[in-house]
């Protein structure tokens, strides 16, 4: 049987919880105003890793079209995350995250607030789960 991965979402700048283990920010763009140093202190994140971030491109989309609140809008942007997460580099950072989560805790973080909008990390915690259970 395998290990069940240990991870979690959090959002930036709120503070760390014990079980989190390592904060890995997965966002496209780095926090304004906030020097490198300053990352971790500041409830951000350990390490910076937008290779799992949304492009460029499907962020801007994300921000258009309605998807932070609108249920057909999301499930397309969802599609377009997943597929871009299918790619190699992506794929293999997921893989990754999978084998530290068997081992460690970790948590994936974004500035969204889940009270108000969907957020692309809860997709990607729930694509670290699968790539731990040997279904991504």
């Amino acid at each position: 049987m395998a290990a069940k991965a240990q991870v979690a979402n959090y959002r930036m700048g709120t503070p760390r919880k014990p079980e989190q283990g390592v904060r890995f920010g997965v966002m496209r763009f780095l926090p304004r105003g906030v020097k490198k140093g300053d990352y971790a202190k500041r409830h951000y994140f350990d390490v910076w890793l937008p290779t799992v971030a949304p492009s460029r491109k499907l962020l801007k989309q994300y921000q258009t079209s309605g998807a932070a609140k609108d249920a057909k809008a999301w499930r397309r942007y969802t599609a377009a995350y997943r597929r871009e997460m299918s790619k190699t580099d992506a794929r293999q950072t997921i893989l990754a995250l999978a084998e530290i989560a068997k081992r460690t805790p970790i948590a994936v973080g974004c500035y969204c607030d889940l009270a108000k909008q969907h957020c692309h990390r809860v997709l990607l915690e729930d694509m670290i789960r699968q790539a731990a259970d040997g279904q991504f």
